[in-house]
């Protein structure tokens, strides 16, 4: 397989206020997010990161997208390092995340044009590239509507048209249908299964057993911030359903029954 990302020994830590020791329980002054996290993710391909509330998807997909530097470890993008070569990195990847705030005055048409121009897309290839995705996801018709008057899920198809203006090989999403209501996020889904039959590689981030299961060719199941399976689908299932196996993980790894 052609390998387009890889992921060594990933690690990251917070420190934890006095507040945040009380909402998690803990004397801990620093919590463990990422925990010598490694895998690959191969070219064409729809790589799942499967993992409770708090396991480390989040950071994970924010230490690839060079938005946070791992305390250890590090991750190539394309042979790209993310620590040496960050900016490289950047122009090789989309990245959607639902902490993306659009900012209310202004238009699809607008924000589409502002991170094209940021990215260095041609003029003529962004005006194509937006009639296109535009008319993909019905943005057309509310393009110069501003986004404080659209509606949520609009919102998140704006979202996902801008990461990826500039075509990028490998796009990251950390819970792409997260509170969407059932028609958008199908268009959403369908999207991601197309970009893999143009050859792209999606990474994204789900506790959503199903959505694995309908999408993703191999997955990586985290639990406390440690890899604990990561392969095909039928090879960490090994004979049961996706949700029955990754309990029997949970339980084997934190020692309790859910």
């Amino acid at each position: 397989m052609d390998t387009i990302l890889r992921a060594e020994g990933l690690r990251k830590t917070f420190t934890l206020s006095r507040k945040q020791q009380q909402l998690e329980k803990t004397k801990q002054k620093v919590k463990v997010a990422v925990d010598g996290l490694s895998f690959e993710a191969n070219r064409g391909e729809i790589f799942g990161l499967l993992g409770p509330n708090g396991a480390g998807k989040t950071t994970t997909l924010r230490m690839l997208a060079t938005l946070i530097r791992p305390d250890k470890g590090d991750a190539f993008v394309d042979g790209v390092s993310i620590i040496k070569n960050p900016d490289a990195v950047r122009g090789r990847i989309g990245f959607l995340t639902g902490e993306l705030k659009l900012e209310d005055f202004f238009t699809p048409d607008y924000l589409f044009d502002f991170f094209s121009d940021l990215h260095g897309v041609e003029p003529a290839t962004a005006a194509a590239r937006k009639k296109e995705l535009f008319a993909k996801f019905g943005i057309d018709r509310f393009a110069e509507v501003k986004v404080a008057n659209l509606s949520t899920g609009m919102k998140q198809k704006i979202s996902l048209v801008i990461s990826v203006v500039h075509d990028p090989d490998i796009i990251i999403f950390d819970e792409p249908t997260n509170g969407l209501d059932v028609l958008t996020a199908k268009v959403v889904t369908d999207f991601l299964l197309e970009l893999r039959e143009r050859g792209k590689t999606v990474i994204l981030s789900t506790h959503i057993f199903s959505l694995v299961e309908k999408l993703c060719d191999r997955v990586g199941i985290i639990i406390d911030g440690r890899m604990v399976a990561c392969d095909s689908l039928p090879t960490v299932c090994n004979g049961l359903s996706l949700e029955d196996r990754f309990f029997e993980l949970y339980k084997a790894h934190v020692g309790e029954e859910v």
